[in-house]
């Protein structure tokens, strides 16, 4: 006798560890004894909210932000999260907060597992002084099909950025141009047999200026003058623009459940995914805002944050905690509201009427080396 509540957790393990994001592959159907069987999104959050076993110790590495030296960190992070909405609390890849040494700002962050059994989200902080003008970097990339691709992102994207010779003069064209360097170079290293990609939403603080450069659909959104404004837009392959882009470069968008360029991926631009590079661009969409006194925050974060909360809630939810507080918080709601992805989150909280900018003791982090989650 043949059980398909059975068969159907079989394919649904199967493909979680295959590294597949149910939000990202939809529903799709297999027959079975005469029977059609439905397998998706629904059948892997039932399947999701089981307990997974303990992870190993996590390495941390800590960028100082103030040059190359890195402190490494071992051991499980340890977070108290109430009400045991995270499970297992060595499923948290990196939490923290620091306040910038040059700049008059704080942050905190929470990069989390969820419900999934791999990490595929990675992140990456830095703060620097560059001729005499303050700079800090603060980016999210999430994964699909594989880690590398983010983790590739974590590693050179910023390195790549504050090397451009013309970072400081014309920092538009730096963005633009390392973006495409970027994803050509990992393309360039990627083994042929893999095809993963990323997304990346970095948020870039030269002096007075704030630049914001979105490839795929994390997200950034700000709190200016009381108000919630979005920095970013999701490039998702039925946005008007975005599906005449795919289809002029002779690219179909397909309906599997949700919208799919070539009946594949969920998102219309990312890094990587070398078989849809015509139509998949990692070209980014650049929003620029001026540094005054009416910029109180920042919320910046991957899909796992954003499939379950809306723009308005992160920002309320932001304005009254410290950076570190509103990351887990913000985290905690969206895990609690069903999000099935990994989530990371940075906040970030500008101080206006700050003189002393005294480093918090903590130093500017990178994201965790350790990338995989093992049984």
């Amino acid at each position: 006798m043949v059980c398909i509540a059975s068969i159907r957790d079989f394919i649904v393990r199967a493909t979680t560890l295959r590294g597949f994001s149910p939000s990202k592959l939809g529903h799709f159907r297999v027959r079975v004894c005469g029977r059609d069987l439905d397998v998706g999104p629904a059948a892997y959050f039932s399947h999701s909210r089981r307990r997974f076993r303990t992870m190993p110790v996590i390495k941390m590495t800590v960028d100082s932000g103030t040059g190359s030296s890195h402190l490494p960190v071992t051991g499980p992070v340890q977070m108290p999260l109430r009400d045991a909405i995270f499970e297992n609390e060595d499923a948290c890849y990196g939490c923290g907060a620091s306040k910038s040494e040059y700049r008059r700002l704080s942050y905190g962050y929470l990069s989390f597992r969820g419900k999934r059994p791999t990490m595929e989200d990675f992140y990456d902080i830095k703060t620097r002084r560059i001729e005499g003008r303050t700079v800090s970097l603060f980016g999210v990339f999430d994964g699909h099909g594989g880690s590398r691709a983010a983790e590739y992102l974590k590693d050179n994207l910023f390195e790549n950025l504050l090397n451009h010779p013309k970072f400081m003069t014309d920092t538009k064209l730096a963005i633009r141009e390392t973006y495409r360097k970027t994803d050509s170079d990992f393309l360039s290293e990627l083994d042929v047999t893999r095809d993963d990609g990323s997304t990346a939403c970095a948020v870039i603080l030269v002096g007075d200026q704030l630049y914001v450069a979105n490839v795929g659909d994390s997200r950034a959104v700000i709190s200016k003058g009381g108000k919630e404004i979005p920095l970013s837009e999701d490039h998702k392959p039925n946005r008007s623009d975005e599906r005449k882009r795919i289809e002029d470069a002779g690219g179909i968008v397909i309906w599997t459940g949700t919208w799919r360029v070539g009946g594949v991926l969920a998102m219309s631009r990312a890094f990587g995914n070398r078989m849809l590079k015509q139509f998949v661009v990692a070209e980014p969409d650049i929003k620029e805002e001026v540094i005054d006194d009416e910029l109180e925050l920042l919320v910046l974060a991957t899909d796992g944050i954003w499939d379950a909360l809306p723009n308005e809630d992160a920002i309320s939810l932001a304005r009254t905690e410290e950076p570190k507080v509103a990351a887990r918080r913000l985290s905690e709601l969206a895990f609690s509201r069903g999000s099935a992805d990994n989530i990371t989150c940075i906040v970030v909280r500008f101080h206006h009427d700050e003189t002393n900018d005294a480093v918090v003791p903590g130093s500017s982090p990178s994201s965790t080396e350790n990338d995989s989650w093992t049984s």
